[in-house]
């Protein structure tokens, strides 16, 4: 996010910043995660989904009717009365089905059709069939209920405003369901409001018709929706403003992208660049899915970020900001028309629409402003790594507290780094290739997807064998810890050798297999770049060049985002054959000044230099005839800038190189 508007925000940011030292980066991902990880939907009934009996059916629509008339007016009660229709399809011999009802929230009053009696307890529905199904066959039951007039932080009531937020299992308290993320169905919504409401809804209007000061919604999805992405909007004089973004593959046929809003805010931050947002995202995932989309700022109620609501975003009121857009609008893709399979997956959720957050501003500042964006995100997952794995196989049966599952340092910057990582091993070409035919992929498509499913579909479209990559970066925590060296030798035969070591010293876990980039860099100022495979731990590589290389830089580009210790890499200290040896300087990085020290074996005619990174002579501070021994050298780095250097030690017919970093 790149503007802030909220006071509450800035004092939030303050005292974070604080606690943490550093800047916190102001971005759409970390309004996301704020909100959702300072939730309550599971604060108080942490939902365990192996204490839940095998799911038997398939759910394949839920039709609602539900009359929040009197939620409007004073003294704004959160009751209303509804029902449901669950269509659903038999996977086992059966003659009952068990749903999620939350026992605090719901009363449940009958049931009908295929349904003939129930049993509420524990926020568990349990409905007897008329009779014996087969593996099949499709029944449906309907279900008469009413919502309680309490505070369950999932269906909101507050002077006007009617909303629902749900993520991660908080639909069961305003409906009956079977509330997984892996069991998506279609959605048809009939809700009866007051005549001066605006009411929005998943997929598209169907209709909307007056009685009196009765004004009923009719909307209805035509594509799969998971249930915690379900959602009611509404408010007493919402302003609406819609424009329209014309398909890729029909630019006759357009869908409407419409804007719920308060009274005195602003949408056009985001009206304005929703086209084309839809645009890029479908011209490098697949076409925008949906009938239609939209966004819709809310109360007070909802401090915090966006809620990625299929087709329609809830955001925090006056919230209309590129950053927060760009990433709950990349949810329609990941999150939305594919889910993640359980709460262990969600990597394909919030990781991915943190990584297309950054990818956006690809498209109109090139890569250069997308790097920028991962960098600040490999940043400020370093400096505050909470220490586990982007998945946790655990959490597929017992979801995990909101502020470890929406972690903002694990979940959305690791998870937006480790895909970009992806992206630099597999190459522009296959990278997309993948992100494609994984959108595009009918077995995920408006369905359920997990990270196995995902990886499966890299080595499909690559025809190769990733494992290793989501091993090591998904399912293990932390990242490396390089403590690499090298040399320049010179061959004595107008060709110089360079010997390079990866090492890395992390404990846990002991080595991230990743192939590497260097530039070498030679006196003639040119440069070159070699991409080798570190494969495993204390690995040695040599190559020759017939012309002499200045420096060698690990990784120049930044490539492998998410990695600390000695990236900066320098000649080993021992004496090699010419006698000669050049030293770390001390302290390293700089400040104002620094001491290097150099020895030689026998007197001969010297030369220390500090050049930039092209060769060019800064500072020279040591010339002449020098004695045999260790030589100590006080270095004024005062009128250099902050950056990298490197000083060089011409000793006789010998060339010695380090790197010296300045910090101010």
């Amino acid at each position: 996010m790149k503007s802030f508007k909220l006071l509450p925000f800035l004092f939030l940011f303050a005292a974070l910043v604080s606690t943490a030292q550093q800047q916190i980066p102001p971005s759409g991902a970390y309004y996301c995660s704020m909100k959702k990880s300072k939730g309550h939907n599971l604060s108080d009934k942490p939902y365990n989904i192996a204490a839940v009996p095998p799911h038997t059916f398939d759910v394949i629509k839920y039709t609602m009717d539900v009359d929040l008339y009197a939620c409007y007016s004073p003294p704004y009660p959160k009751n209303f009365n509804g029902s449901v229709i669950i269509q659903f399809r038999v996977d086992s011999v059966l003659n009952k089905i068990k749903l999620n009802a939350d026992t605090t929230s719901l009363t449940i009053d009958s049931v009908r059709l295929s349904g003939v009696s129930f049993t509420h307890h524990n926020d568990t529905l349990k409905i007897q069939l008329n009779r014996t199904y087969v593996v099949g066959e499709v029944a449906n039951v309907k279900i008469y209920y009413h919502h309680n007039n309490v505070t369950d932080n999932a269906f909101y009531v507050n002077t006007g405003t009617v909303f629902t937020d749900c993520e991660p299992e908080g639909a069961r308290k305003w409906f009956p369901c079977w509330d997984h993320p892996s069991d998506k169905a279609l959605f048809e919504l009939t809700a009866k409001v007051k005549s001066t409401v605006k009411l929005g809804s998943n997929g598209k209007l169907v209709d909307s018709t007056f009685n009196g000061d009765v004004l009923t919604y009719h909307w209805k999805s035509d594509q799969n929706v998971a249930t915690y992405l379900m959602v009611m909007t509404s408010k007493v004089d919402f302003q609406l403003n819609i424009n329209y973004w014309h398909k890729l593959s029909n630019p006759a046929d357009s869908i409407p992208l419409r804007y719920y809003f308060n009274l005195g805010e602003n949408p056009a931050p985001v009206s304005s660049i929703l086209p084309a947002m839809t645009t890029w995202y479908s011209q490098n995932f697949i076409e925008h899915a949906f009938d239609k989309n939209g966004f819709a700022t809310l109360n007070p109620d909802f401090a915090w970020g966006g809620m990625e609501n299929q087709t329609l975003t809830s955001l925090c009121p006056n919230c209309w900001q590129e950053s927060l857009a760009a990433h709950e609008f990349a949810h329609q893709w990941y999150g939305d028309m594919i889910t993640c399979g359980t709460w262990a997956d969600i990597w394909l959720n919030e990781g991915f629409a943190t990584w297309s957050e950054a990818y956006w501003y690809e498209s109109y500042g090139g890569y250069s402003a997308y790097k920028t964006t991962i960098n600040n995100d490999a940043n400020y997952y370093l400096s505050t790594n909470s220490g586990w794995a982007i998945s946790n196989p655990a959490w597929a049966v017992t979801t995990p507290p909101l502020n470890t599952l929406f972690d903002y340092s694990i979940t959305y910057m690791k998870g937006a780094c480790v895909l970009h990582q992806l992206r630099y091993v597999l190459g522009d070409s296959l990278f997309f290739a993948t992100m494609r035919g994984y959108c595009a992929d009918t077995n995920f498509k408006y369905k359920s997807a997990t990270i196995q499913d995902f990886n499966a579909k890299v080595n499909q479209v690559t025809g190769d064998n990733y494992d290793w990559f989501f091993n090591e970066w998904i399912f293990q925590p932390n990242h490396p810890q390089y403590q690499n060296s090298y040399n320049i030798k010179d061959n004595g035969n107008g060709t110089w050798k360079i010997n390079f070591f990866a090492k890395q010293v992390q404990p846990i876990p002991a080595f991230f297999k990743m192939p590497i980039e260097a530039r070498v860099h030679f006196t003639d100022a040119t440069d070159t770049i070699i991409r080798f495979m570190n494969d495993v731990n204390f690995q040695q590589y040599s190559w020759n060049f017939n012309k002499q290389p200045v420096y060698f830089m690990f990784d120049p580009n930044r490539q492998i985002v998410l990695k600390a210790g000695s990236t900066v890499v320098g000649i080993p200290e021992e004496q090699d054959a010419g006698g000669v040896s050049l030293f770390q300087n001390v302290p390293n990085p700089a400040g104002t000044t620094t001491l290097i020290s150099y020895s030689i074996d026998r007197p001969m005619l010297v030369q220390l230099d500090v050049t930039d990174m092209m060769g060019i002579v800064l500072l020279s501070p040591a010339r002449g005839m020098e004695t045999a021994g260790r030589h100590e050298v006080a270095v004024d780095c005062s009128k250099l800038s902050a950056g990298t250097y490197i000083y060089k030690l011409t000793a006789g017919n010998i060339v010695k190189f380090r790197k010296l970093v300045i910090v101010k």
